[in-house]
């Protein structure tokens, strides 16, 4: 078991998880969605763009495996993910082969899944030991920022007609500052208790619906969050235009959070994980039902983008409610389920399954879920 090397303030957990998760989620998994117009115009073919998708979704699930059989104490998984999140977000600005690339790209999935439960787990930890549950929304708002700032520069380096190379090293270079600012603040936080410290702790029988539940989330969410700015693209061409579509997505993302955080003092974790598949639904069919309307991709990335977030802060926030000192391991066990359900988008698109029977499916099953969180509420133990 780590020893904690100092007490850690609110706003300074809020400050390293949102810089953290910024670096982890917003550039080490979603870069590459704003990034995509960049890369077909350098030639990728949207099919292998698909495949470096499915590369990183693999690699977030290995991530969490491990997480779940490591249980590596989340200071250090917090900070070895983040330098492995600049590393190979650095090397894909090199302009690797296509199957150089599918590595990286695996990679950065494996890292970010490390700093999403490292960092969840002691920031959650942190903040409910000094009764501030609610700025969790401050943390999880990373997740947006770094989405914004993701956006923001592949919309930049398009209008300057760079190549994706450059967006790659801008974003790459802005991991590795994240990186070393974080690095003492994860250092002095206090840890959790590896796997030989003491005898694992009994997950709860809700556990099984809540992995259920988030995997259900993972694919329903997926192919918008993966493909709108290249469904944006094929509409209107000028990156002035489409180039929007992920700032707006990462926006939504980041301000839900904020009020997320609100609203969880007056509704249950579980009640807004529901509520917002609800909406998300929605955003996820507005593409399918309009598939030639920017208003409707515009609407859909605020649906989703303001909902993702949300909900994955809100599960997290459940499985620390119901599991307790278990919480580590249900988050990895939720994040591999996660992963699991997403792996199941990209692979459609590749293999050339229709936009809308994609979009019902992943609709249907996040209607499912919802109900699912809303009728099995007890949180009993095994």
């Amino acid at each position: 078991m780590e020893a904690p090397l100092a007490p850690v303030s609110v706003r300074r957990t809020v400050w390293t998880g949102l810089a953290g998760l910024a670096a982890a989620m917003g550039i080490g998994r979603f870069a590459f969605t704003p990034l995509l117009p960049l890369m077909q115009a350098d030639g990728l073919v949207l099919a292998d763009g698909a495949w470096l998708a499915v590369a990183n979704y693999l690699g977030y699930l290995v991530g969490a495996l491990t997480c779940i059989g490591g249980n590596p104490a989340p200071s250090r998984a917090a900070r070895g993910g983040l330098a492995a999140v600049a590393l190979s977000t650095l090397g894909m600005a090199a302009g690797p082969s296509f199957v150089a690339a599918l590595l990286l790209r695996f990679v950065a999935g494996v890292a970010s899944a490390f700093v999403l439960v490292g960092i969840s787990a002691w920031a959650l930890g942190a903040l409910a030991a000094r009764r501030r549950t609610e700025a969790a929304g401050g943390v999880y708002a990373g997740v947006g920022a770094g989405m914004v700032a993701a956006g923001f520069a592949a919309l930049g380096v398009a209008l300057a007609g760079g190549s994706a190379s450059t967006g790659w090293a801008l974003l790459g270079g802005l991991a590795a500052v994240v990186t070393a600012w974080s690095w003492r603040s994860l250092g002095d936080a206090p840890a959790a208790a590896g796997p030989g410290a003491s005898a694992a702790p009994r997950l709860p029988r809700a556990a099984l619906a809540l992995v259920a539940c988030y995997g259900a989330f993972g694919f329903g969410y997926i192919l918008p969050a993966t493909f709108l700015p290249a469904m944006a693209r094929e509409l209107l061409p000028d990156p002035a235009v489409f180039g929007w579509t992920w700032p707006i997505f990462g926006a939504a993302a980041a301000l839900s959070t904020w009020g997320a955080g609100v609203l969880l003092r007056r509704v249950s974790p579980r009640a807004l994980w529901a509520a917002s598949q609800l909406v998300m639904a929605a955003g996820v069919l507005l593409p399918a039902a309009a598939p030639h309307s920017l208003a409707a991709l515009a609407a859909s990335a605020v649906f989703i983008g303001g909902t993702f977030m949300v909900a994955t802060m809100a599960g997290l926030q459940e499985a620390r409610r119901v599991a307790g000192a278990a919480a580590p391991r249900l988050m990895a066990a939720m994040t591999a389920a996660f992963a699991t359900g997403q792996l199941a988008g990209p692979l459609l698109v590749g293999a050339g399954s229709g936009a809308g029977l994609s979009a019902a499916a992943a609709a249907l099953v996040l209607l499912l879920s919802s109900g699912i969180l809303l009728i099995r509420r007890s949180p009993d133990i095994l």
